[in-house]
Formats: structure tokens, sequence, C-alpha cells
């Protein structure tokens, strides 16, 4: 065993080191640079984001295909690609449930969340909250928690996944190749605002399926096609079983044989890796919090045109959800079966050789099926599709971040501060030994115990408390959406930020700062930063402040959610069409 691990692994290893050094790949990744800059610099000359509402809404100007597309690559990242076809790899199907609940979920957005979002008239979701419950704290504590999980449970999750795959595939240094791709990306969010995100993430969606779509067709292709799959992965066995480390010494079968219940979706209650109950349960809890609350994700829908148009992105998004299956989870599978002593290790020395960890390699699953079935050229293109997938869900996190830091923080600590302020800041910023009741647990389980409690306690406050006056609420219910009467805002005395502050204080801080006599001609340097970082002209040519009518005319629009009967229809049936073929998949894998 020694010699094969240390003589055969390890030489083979350092052959794979670098495969991406060639003139071909090269020029792949630089026309995938150059695609991206181009999109975001046109966006850039084609997109007001000189407002609050144009950089963090996009104008609501977006239609159907960007908001879809953008949704679908905000969500996908580079953790998917090393994810799912890593639990694929380890276990089989069932980790795909986590991509096609989403397909429900998605349509609550849509139907029951954004309405409500839209006429509430809101950028952000502590904004909502502030003024459905009224007071600050709850809207300062959930944006600071929600800037916490994006470094904690997303930043670091794409970071560590992109990593991988750049060690994989390039051999690079990892920290210097992560410090670029961050700095690339934040020179789009910092300068386009979010149609420039938009924009881009519409074309790594089209990257990154398309790169998908060929490394599927060479790895079903090399498998021997889908029932090859099905016919070779329950015997995807790693030969070495045995440790060098006499405290570990031979490795139980249970550990390197696939599971007897990997084909299937839904799997044991009890026993099961992901049972059932908490898939369908457990799980629509978490994607009702991420899909219809999240700031990236919500964001999104509300730079839509018109509803009609953000359905109409919900429904594109929830079909492009059905492909993580074909597209990362089964290549995983494939993987294990092409390369069981590398993706399947056990022995703890072998996998530290593999993959640099001792707990195993799966998440290597897909890089190992880049660098050595695809050809020079396409490697290039599927280390694009990586790095479209890594830039996108980033850059969605930092926009969604600078959002919730400058709309609901910074204008807590500088009430006053006009739309220029606001915009330079957005763009500025072993096992354990604990009760088995809590690790003891599978985590969709507690999340059901955590939703039923939680629901219980909120059930219990609004029991022991005085309700809300109905004026307070209208528009901001489901049930009062459509009302026409006069909303009286609990936080209307207060200053509430950027959707206020132009009509009570902006004379007052233009006054102040604003109007004092301009400089008679800007150079050229100041009038192409000023450009390029979506701040006006400057001087002479700027446009006026707008009027008391202006500002109610464009909050009237925004908040409209009327849509035309013929297209309501329309994206109506096909919601309908994408739930019936959703639960056709969910029953065939089941």
């Amino acid at each position: 065993m020694e010699d094969y691990t240390e003589a055969s692994l390890a030489p083979e290893l350092e052959e794979q080191r670098v495969l991406i050094d060639n003139p071909a790949d090269i020029v792949v990744i630089a026309a995938y640079f150059l695609l991206v800059i181009g999109v975001g610099l046109w966006s850039m000359c084609r997109t007001n984001r000189g407002t609050v509402g144009g950089y963090f809404l996009a104008g609501r100007s977006m239609v159907w295909w960007p908001v879809g597309a953008s949704l679908f690559a905000s969500n996908i990242g580079s953790g998917h690609f090393v994810g799912l076809a890593g639990t694929g790899a380890a276990s089989g199907l069932a980790v795909a449930g986590f991509e096609w609940n989403a397909l429900f979920v998605v349509l609550l957005l849509g139907w029951l969340f954004v309405p409500v979002y839209l006429t509430a008239g809101v950028i952000t979701m502590p904004q909502y909250l502030r003024k459905r419950f009224g007071g600050h704290r709850i809207r300062l504590y959930l944006s600071v928690l929600s800037l916490f999980l994006y470094i904690f449970t997303k930043i670091s999750v794409d970071m560590f996944s992109g990593a991988v795959f750049i060690q994989q595939a390039l051999g690079w240094n990892i920290y210097a190749s992560v410090i670029a791709l961050l700095g690339i990306t934040m020179v789009y969010t910092v300068t386009g605002g979010l149609a420039a995100l938009m924009y881009t993430d519409t074309v790594q969606t089209f990257v990154i399926l398309g790169g998908a779509c060929i490394l599927m067709g060479y790895a079903f292709h090399e498998v021997g096609g889908y029932s090859g799959l099905f016919d070779k992965y329950l015997g995807a066995m790693t030969s070495l079983t045995v440790s060098e480390d006499p405290a570990v010494g031979n490795i139980s079968s249970s550990c390197y044989q696939p599971r007897a219940d990997s084909y299937h979706l839904l799997r044991d209650p009890v026993t099961g890796d992901l049972p059932w109950p908490a898939l369908l349960l457990g799980l629509t809890i978490v994607s009702g919090w991420y899909w219809c609350s999240d700031q990236v994700i919500v964001q999104r829908c509300l730079a839509g045109k018109n509803l009609t148009h953000i359905k109409a992105g919900c429904i594109l998004c929830g079909y492009l959800k059905l492909m993580p299956m074909f597209l990362m989870v089964m290549p995983g599978m494939i993987s294990r079966i092409l390369y069981p002593d590398e993706v399947a290790c056990v022995v703890p020395e072998v996998c530290k050789r593999v993959c640099g960890t001792e707990v195993g390699c799966s998440n290597i699953a897909y890089p190992r099926l880049v660098v050595k079935l695809m050809p020079n050229g396409l490697r290039g293109l599927m280390l694009a599709v990586m790095l479209a997938a890594l830039m996108s869900s980033l850059a969605s996190i930092f926009n969604s971040s600078s959002t919730l830091f400058t709309m609901d923080i910074y204008t807590r600590l500088r009430p006053r501060a006009g739309d220029r302020e606001l915009l330079l800041v957005g763009r500025c910023v072993r096992p354990s030994a604990c009760p088995a009741l809590l690790c003891g647990v599978h985590y969709l389980y507690f999340a059901i115990v955590l939703f039923v409690c939680s629901g219980l306690l909120t059930i219990v406050i609004s029991l022991c408390t005085a309700p809300i006056p109905r004026k307070h609420l209208h528009r901001l219910v489901f049930s009062l959406r459509h009302s026409k009467e006069e909303r009286e805002d609990l936080d209307a005395e207060e200053l509430e930020g950027p959707a206020s502050a132009p009509v009570q204080n902006g004379r007052l801080e233009h006054t102040v700062e604003m109007e004092e006599p301009p400089p008679p001609a800007p150079g050229p340097l100041r009038q192409c930063l000023l450009w390029f970082c979506g701040m006006g002209r400057g001087g002479a040519g700027s446009p006026p402040p707008p009027t008391q009518e202006e500002v109610d005319a464009a909050a009237r629009r925004l908040e409209d959610i009327s849509e035309d009967p013929h297209w309501a229809r329309v994206v109506n049936l096909n919601a309908l069409l994408m739930m019936a073929v959703a639960t056709f998949l969910w029953g065939f894998y089941a």
C-alpha cells in the first residue's frame, strides 16, 4: 500500500497541479473577463447610477429575463459546484432536493411576498420591519445580523469553494488568486450598482449553464451514459482501506461503500442522512427565509419593471433550478465512479496527499472532472464557469450588504445624509460533547422545532399586546396590498432615510453644500471620475433636484402592482406548469 500511495499516487497528483497553463485556456479565460468588463461598462452607460433608487434598485427598470437570470446566478455560487457535486459523490441524489425545493418557494416570493414589499415602498427588509412594527431596534438588529450571516455563511463558503477549484485546476497561490477575484468583483460592484450586477449576472448565467452542460456531456460519455451512472455508482469504492496509522487500522466498509438509498430523493425519516420529513418541511422553512426575505434575492425582484416581469423572472429562475441535479449532482457521482481512490478516499494519509485534508476528498469531485476530462480551451471555459459562479454570488452579497449598511445603519448614524453621501457610503463599504437534544437531532428537524417554537411565541406575544391600528397597515400586509387608503407610517414623524430625505431635507442640504458656486469648468479627469463612480457630471451640468410632484409621482410608480390581465394569466399558467414539472421529477426520483 505504501508503495502505491507514495510512488504511484503522489507523482500523479504533482502532474495534475498545473493543467490550465496553455494558450487556449488562457485565451478563453481572458475572453471571459473581457466580456464581463464589457457588459459592466455597457450597463454603466445605459443605466442611471446617480440616485439611491438607480444604484440599489436599478431604477426598477429590469425586464423578466435579467431578473430571473440574476436570481439564479446570485444563488448558484462556486459552493454549489463544489458542494453539490461533492455531496452527490458521497451520498447520491438526495442533495438535489435542496435545489428542487426552491421551485415552489420562489413562486411564494413572486406571488405572496414581493407585492407587499412593493406596495410598502421599501428598499431593504429591515426597512419593511420598521414600517410594519415601528421602532429602530428591530431594523438595526436585522441589518447587523444579516451582515454577519453574509460574512460567515455565504462569503466564507464561496471563497472556500473557489479556493478548492483554483488549487485543483491551477496550482496557483490561493490567497493571491482570491484577492485578485475580490478586487475584480469589487470594481464592478462599486461602480455599476445593481443594474451592472444584474446584466453581468445574465452573462454569467449563460457561461455557467453552457460550460456545465459541456462538462456533463463529457462525464456521461466517459461513464457510459445515464444507465452507466446508475449501474456503476454503487460499486464505486476505493481500493485503499488500510491505514498506515496503527490507531486507525482497517477502515470499516460502511465508511467507503455508497449508501444503499443513493438513488432516492426521499429517505428514511430516522436513518436517512436527509430524512424525507425534514427535507419536505424543514427545508421549506429554511428556503422560505432565504428566497422570500433575504436581501440578496429580494433586491433583484424589487428591481423588476413591474409585478408581471418579477413573476416571470421567478418562473425563469425556477426552471433554471431544475438543472443542478443534472449539471452538478450527477457529474459528482460520475467523478466518484471514475476516480474512486481519490474522490472516495477514506484513509487519512491518502486523503491528505490527494486534497490536503484528512477527513475526505469528495469536495474535489467536480474540479477533478475538469482537469481530467476536458481538453485544452474547455478547461479554461470551466475555470471561467467557476469564476462566474464565484463572482456573481460575491458581487450580489457585496451589493446587498452595501444596501443594508447604507440604508439601515448609516442613515441611523447620519439621518440628514443626502443622496450623494449615501451613494458614496454604499460604494465604500472533533465530535462535540453537546447534549443529544441539540446535536443528536438532524438540523432540518431542528428547523421545524425552531419554527414551531417561534410561531407559538409570536402568537403569545401578539395576544398579549395591543394590535396595530389598521390605518398603519395599508399596503403592508398581503390582505391590504390593494388598499387605496392613505397609510400613516409608524415612523412618519422620524427621518426615514433616503426616501424622505430629498423631500424634507434635500433643499437644506443643497443650501448648505450643493448650492455653493460650482467650479467654472471641472477638468476632464474629474469629469471621468464622477461618471465612473456614477455620481453625475458635477458642476453646472448637474440636473436640478426633483420637485415634490416628481417625487410623489415616482413613489406611486414604484408602489404600483397592477398587471395586464393577459400577461398575468400567462405567468400564472407557466407557474402551474413549472409546479407540475417539479412534482413529476420529485415523484420520479423519490
